[in-house]
């Protein structure tokens, strides 16, 4: 344990902050999974209603920092490749 109390401040603040980007994360992968879930039972409306959910969760995370833009837009991509190969 730090002995300076700025420090320990730090350790303190950085506790709470990954606590809070773990439910944070957590919740989105629960999204995604909800969303893949639809898509591979072939429920077309689940999954279009749950694609805007999903997308704006990812989008989310990008603005707190929990995800890199890049991976988000990776992310993305592959969602609306699943979602259109249900539509066709």
């Amino acid at each position: 344990m730090p002995n300076i109390k700025s420090a320990k401040k730090r350790v303190l603040v950085t506790e709470k902050k990954s606590q809070q980007n773990k439910a944070i994360k957590s919740a989105l992968k629960t999204t995604i999974k909800k969303f893949l879930a639809a898509v591979n039972a072939g429920d077309k409306d689940t999954a279009n209603a749950l694609y805007p959910e999903t997308v704006s969760a990812i989008d989310s995370a990008v603005t707190k920092g929990i995800l890199h833009k890049n991976n988000a837009a990776n992310k993305k991509a592959k969602l609306a490749k699943k979602l259109a190969s249900l539509a066709a």
